[in-house]
């Protein structure tokens, strides 16, 4: 709660301190943040080791550079067999951003989800990288030099140019998504998401189809990850293939081993330090990943729970 009030209040501060800075950083740690809640969905409790979100992230992102781009020109993305025009409307843009990077999702999942193990980290792997090097040969859409947006999506009467406004607008959909995952966990078919990252053998011949439940689960976080890519494509107002990159895929994982795996809010928790100590570290020296591993280092040896989870565990012990 208090750092929801942090979250709340932190535009208004800022502009007051003259600190304005603050609110697209934030703005930036909440879209990172939405993208490893989502990862955490399926990692945290359904043991699906994923490494390459960076993929949903990515095309979330590109799917709204490409309707903003074809709406500039005033021409169709798709003309056969239906048409559909190019927009710079969010609510259409980021609704096909997040349905895409789920169908997207669906694809990758439905051959993954056959292996485990280190064989479905590395499949995940390729699949991100393949379509990194797909979007990096689109020379329609900027090719390796990326896609500008001349400015950002319109919601409503909401004016997104307005650093403040699109900071909020990334907050409620990060609460709303944190609010969907809680209530998904802790239903039947979280249960059983659960059940199967600790035996899926037992699972299954309790006859519960584990692969469709695991499949519909890795979906829901593609489309998570999605919506923080058209976010982040709002927010930078340019997209590039270096949002699919594997390095984007291991940032958001450090996210969600630094809060917390399986804690919900935790990877939150570790967007706002990770982000926040690669923007202070960078400051004085740009090898700043050298202070990270020896944070990670403690995280994983004396915090096995995260920074969140090992204080919500201890604040339970001393209660």
């Amino acid at each position: 709660m208090a750092a929801l009030v942090f979250l709340i209040g932190l535009p208004p501060v800022a502009s007051a301190l003259e600190a304005t800075f603050y609110i697209g950083l934030f703005s930036r740690i909440l879209i990172y943040a939405l993208a490893a809640v989502s990862l955490d969905l399926i990692l945290g409790y359904g043991g699906m080791v994923s490494f390459g979100h960076a993929a949903f992230f990515g095309a979330g992102a590109y799917v709204v550079g490409i309707f903003a781009f074809h709406g500039i020109e005033g021409s169709a993305v798709i003309s056969w067999p239906f048409v559909i025009m190019g927009t710079d409307n969010a609510l259409i843009s980021w609704a096909v951003a997040a349905a895409a990077s789920a169908g997207l999702a669906f694809v990758i999942g439905a051959i993954s989800l056959r292996t485990s193990g280190v064989y479905f980290i590395m499949i995940t792997l390729a699949f991100a990288q393949m379509m990194y090097f797909f979007f990096t040969s689109l020379e329609l859409y900027g090719g390796d030099d990326g896609l500008s947006l001349f400015t950002r999506n319109r919601l409503g009467h909401l004016d997104l140019s307005n650093d403040a406004a699109f900071y909020y607008t990334c907050l409620g959909l990060l609460i709303g998504f944190l609010l969907f995952t809680r209530r998904l966990v802790n239903s039947r078919f979280g249960m059983v998401i659960r059940g199967c990252k600790e035996n899926e053998r037992r699972m299954g011949a309790l006859g519960f189809p584990t692969y469709r439940y695991k499949l519909i689960c890795f979906v829901i976080a593609g489309a998570g990850a999605g919506l923080a890519g058209a976010l982040m494509a709002n927010q930078t107002e340019f997209v590039s293939p270096s949002l699919l990159h594997w390095t984007v895929s291991g940032d958001i994982l450090v996210m969600v081993v630094l809060g917390g795996v399986g804690t919900i809010v935790g990877p939150v928790f570790g967007a706002i330090v990770l982000l926040l100590l690669e923007e202070f570290i960078s400051r004085y020296t740009e090898h700043w990943m050298l202070f990270l591993g020896p944070i990670l280092i403690f995280v994983v040896l004396f915090a096995r729970r995260g920074l969140y989870g090992s204080f919500v565990e201890r604040i339970g012990n001393n209660g």
